[in-house]
């Protein structure tokens, strides 16, 4: 059966996949990243789930993948096929493509961002399907989004669009790590509420679910804190709706999850602050933890279907 390898990197975990044709799902697994151990070891467990899965491809389904698609964090030259630098996998200008493309006996790898990865899979086949023009932003430890078009990402010249996360909201405010002072993620971010909220409650455990469940049950510190959050958020988004256009706007990550709590009050403050732009429709992803292991099949098989030869890209 003709089918593809798809593989989603993340800090702690790997998901990866067999993909049909058809984008159907013929076989599914997990495995820890491993990154206590270093990341060369890190890159020798990519290289060894991904041999696993072709010879489960040739033993179970028939034949070997066709090719791969391959997910992960940081920066990402997907041009050369590179993982540039990822901080919480601490690797460095590895060649992953012409890596992976040796150990699965020469098959065409595609290399791509994960969260460009997970919005393309939400712009084809989730929350975003049949949509032009969508933009993507997750929610999680940090900020970061993907520019969707007429059915591919936008990577933009260097490896970088999409990066909201860094759009300054608040000059001079909270320093961020990337260099600047007063980044969305800083406030926003699934970690920005936590932090936010341990310190109001005093209790370091606290985190934004916690947040969330206080603001359901009308604790009005809870809401002040949300507020802030969804109020900087909204105040970022305008910026981006302004720059793209977008007719969609899917929003996902860890704070999603928090439902209507989150997307009652955030369409409301983004259609406050609109005065020319035309209001997208906001919804919320579709695919969950799936949708950078989902992204990368479909990278696959664009590749595949590139009749020029030429890599695709997230």
């Amino acid at each position: 059966m003709r089918h593809v390898i798809a593989l989603d990197v993340g800090g702690t975990g790997m998901k990866a996949a067999l993909v049909g044709a058809g984008g159907e799902l013929l076989h599914r697994a997990r495995r820890a990243t491993g990154r206590e151990r270093g990341p060369d070891a890190v890159v020798e467990g990519i290289l060894d789930f991904a041999a696993e899965l072709r010879a489960y491809g040739t033993e179970q389904l028939g034949a070997p993948a066709l090719a791969a698609g391959v997910a992960v964090p940081g920066i990402v030259d997907e041009e050369h096929g590179v993982a540039a630098y990822a901080a919480n996998l601490g690797w460095r200008d590895v060649p992953l493509r012409a890596l992976l493309t040796d150990r699965l006996g020469g098959a065409p790898v595609a290399l791509g961002h994960d969260v460009r990865t997970g919005g393309l899979a939400e712009g084809r086949i989730g929350a975003g399907q049949g949509t032009d023009r969508y933009l993507f932003v997750a929610l999680g430890t940090g900020i970061a989004g993907a520019i969707g078009l007429a059915g591919r990402v936008e990577a933009g010249a260097h490896g970088f669009a999409g990066e909201i996360g860094h759009v300054v909201v608040r000059p001079d405010g909270t320093p961020c790590p990337c260099g600047q002072r007063g980044c969305l993620e800083r406030y926003a971010s699934a970690a920005a509420v936590s932090e936010a909220w341990a310190a109001v409650t005093g209790n370091p455990e606290a985190d934004a679910a916690d947040c969330a469940r206080a603001v359901d049950a009308d604790d009005p510190k809870a809401r002040e804190v949300w507020q802030h959050a969804v109020d900087t958020l909204a105040d970022g988004l305008i910026t981006a709706l302004t720059l793209l256009d977008p007719r969609t706007l899917i929003i996902g990550g860890g704070l999603a999850e928090a439902g209507e709590t989150l997307f009652t009050p955030l369409r409301e403050a983004v259609r406050s602050r609109i005065t020319f732009q035309k209001p997208p429709t906001i919804v919320p992803a579709a695919l969950g933890d799936t949708a950078g292991c989902l992204g990368a099949g479909l990278l696959a098989w664009d590749l595949l279907d590139n009749t020029d030869g030429s890599e695709a890209t997230a």
